[in-house]
């Protein structure tokens, strides 16, 4: 961990946890090489070879940061791997490692989802890629309703009693699917999760309208991924002629391909004519001259301001990209009147019911 003036995070518990984490967490999923094809959510023409993710993970380290997350997914399993080349020469007990499963990893059947069979092998082979003998967070990528939940969680506890996994986390959830985890580990006595992985940022804030409120209401830990969408909210992308200029990023590369626009990889031209958005842009672009700071880092601290958020996923292709994105992390902070014409200017659709009040997503301080 960082010593001394290079220290740029601040530290928190990983929800209801004892766990203390950097409040900005290392993304992997630019890591590794794979020349399969995949899809452009997970591989670009950006994704850092063996030897640039170390560098970035030993600078993330000296700036402070301790928590690393990836999943068996990424790259095909290559993120794992180049991760465990990097881990097994530092020393492990700095380090808060998390990883995930559910997703796809082979053609047969039992190959994904969250069957007992698939979790154990799984852990095992995401362990033997990273070179360690424990996963701090053990992570469901997503729902499977087609196996029961006891079986998933006694799984993990199985995985947690056997010194293999120290805790248990979620990701891309519907908030009744989170509060039935709860419950059910309430009442049958099994570990639960302490964090949800969720997509949050200026341009999408649905999970404050229900997942966010079971978070607060159980002590579960927000960590955000995709605070930048993509890049959409990092200030690079300009109107040129009417139309968004394609400069480099995973979305031009999705663009330049053909992918089929999702939530997570979105299609830049969605944007061209969407006023909205760049009266947000705007507004960023003010207040990242006014603090001396870029449009990116402005992003970023809304998402860290908020009360709900244990930490922040960045991602970095470059030892530049993420010392700007680390430098968000500590020592400055946005007004409250400049949260509030944020979050105003981003604002969601609510339901009625959501309209009684967003005491969860109180800004810190």
């Amino acid at each position: 961990m960082s010593s001394g003036n290079e220290n740029t995070v601040d530290y928190t518990h990983l929800g209801r946890s004892g766990l203390v984490v950097s409040n900005l967490c290392l993304g992997t999923m630019t890591f590794g090489k794979n020349e399969e094809s995949y899809s452009a959510i997970y591989t670009s023409p950006t994704q850092t070879d063996e030897e640039n993710s170390h560098k970035i993970l030993d600078r993330f380290i000296q700036l402070g940061g301790n928590m690393i997350d990836t999943s068996n997914l990424y790259s095909l399993g290559k993120s794992e791997e180049t991760i465990g080349q990097w881990l097994c020469r530092k020393n492990r007990s700095d380090i808060v490692l998390a990883t995930k499963v559910r997703a796809p990893v082979g053609p047969g059947p039992n190959d994904s989802g969250l069957s007992r069979r698939h979790i154990i092998h799984s852990c095992h082979e995401s362990l033997r890629r990273l070179q360690t003998d424990y996963i701090d967070l053990y992570q469901m990528h997503a729902w499977d309703d087609s196996v029961p939940l006891e079986e998933t969680f006694r799984t993990f506890d199985d995985l947690i009693r056997g010194g293999k996994v120290r805790y248990i986390g979620a990701s891309n959830l519907k908030g009744w699917q989170l509060q039935k985890m709860m419950d059910m580990s309430k009442y049958i006595g099994l570990p639960s999760v302490i964090t949800l992985q969720q997509q949050y940022n200026l341009l999408r804030r649905e999970s404050e309208n229900d997942e966010f409120e079971v978070c607060s209401n159980e002590g579960v830990g927000v960590l955000p991924f995709g605070a930048l969408k993509g890049g959409l909210l990092s200030g690079k992308y300009k109107k040129q002629n009417g139309n968004i200029a394609v400069t480099s990023g995973r979305l031009s590369h999705a663009s330049s391909i053909g992918y089929k626009s999702t939530q997570s990889c979105p299609s830049l031209h969605s944007y061209e004519n969407d006023d909205s958005y760049w009266k947000l842009m705007a507004a960023m672009t003010k207040m990242a001259e006014s603090h001396g700071k870029t449009v990116s880092q402005i992003a970023l601290r809304w998402v860290l301001q908020k009360n709900i958020v244990a930490s922040v996923i960045i991602g970095a292709t470059s030892i530049q990209q993420l010392e700007e994105n680390m430098a968000s992390g500590s020592g400055w902070r946005l007004s409250r009147d400049e949260m509030i014409e944020l979050d105003t200017l981003s604002q969601r659709n609510n339901h009625f019911v959501q309209n009684q009040g967003d005491r969860h997503m109180e800004i810190k301080g």
